[in-house]
């Protein structure tokens, strides 16, 4: 039976794709106060500018390219189960070729119904615009989970992380919760691998591995290296 390898991924891997970080150190993003475009209130209050804010997004996100990250992740597939779990609304690990990713924070080619958060659409280009309606007949939103409100996935992701052999996590600053709380279902005697420039604060746990790198180099290496070792 195949080892299961679980990998929480961040905006690190999509940065080194050319997608901007969520938000840089003044609390901005892409020069917008995250609750104006990130929030159900910003969305009450101006929805064309949140509209109009995630379709540029997404007009970024048709142009950037799986990196040697993605890649490395879908060459692990070939000898384990591997389960990403991601933190990052593009879909490159998809394009990439990876077969199972769990997107905690939606995805931004899809839009959803205001009135019925099950009625999911897959987008075709990138824009979504006031009067685009689902088929109940009320405005189209992007399918982003927004700050305040419930992550559905993370129960599935809580399931995942418990049953792996291996956890990986990459590009995340394991600040966002309850994303950055995954790592404490892990079992004591799983090898953790955590792979970033800027190594996260952490508390110490059993078999864990420290990787300062990025997310391209950091993820060949270590596939290359479970590969060879199971």
């Amino acid at each position: 039976m195949k080892k299961k390898i679980v990998v929480l991924s961040g905006a690190g891997i999509s940065a080194e794709s050319g997608i901007a970080t969520f938000r840089d150190a003044n609390g901005l993003w892409e020069g917008h106060d995250i609750m104006e475009v990130a929030s159900p209130e910003g969305w009450h209050k101006n929805p064309e500018l949140v509209l109009n804010f995630y379709n540029e997004r997404r007009k970024n996100g048709l142009t950037a390219q799986p990196n040697a990250g993605h890649l490395a992740l879908v060459e692990l597939e070939k000898k384990f189960d591997v389960v990403i779990i991601t933190q990052n609304v593009d879909n490159l690990h998809e394009r990439a070729g990876s077969s199972n990713v769990i997107h905690l924070h939606g995805e931004i080619f899809k839009s959803r119904s205001t009135v019925d958060e099950n009625l999911v659409y897959d987008m075709e280009g990138w824009e979504l615009k006031l009067g685009d309606l689902c088929e109940k007949g009320s405005q189209l939103r992007p399918h982003i989970v927004w700050f305040g409100e419930m992550v559905p996935m993370i129960e599935k992701a809580i399931m995942e992380v418990s049953s792996a052999d291996i956890f990986i996590v990459v590009g995340t600053s394991l600040l966002v919760y309850p994303a950055a709380g995954l790592i404490d279902y892990v079992a004591d005697e799983v090898p953790k691998y955590i792979i970033d420039p800027h190594i996260p604060a952490v508390a110490q746990r059993p078999n864990l591995h420290l990787m300062e790198d990025k997310a391209t180099t950091g993820l060949t290496s270590l596939s290359a290296e479970l590969i060879k070792k199971y």
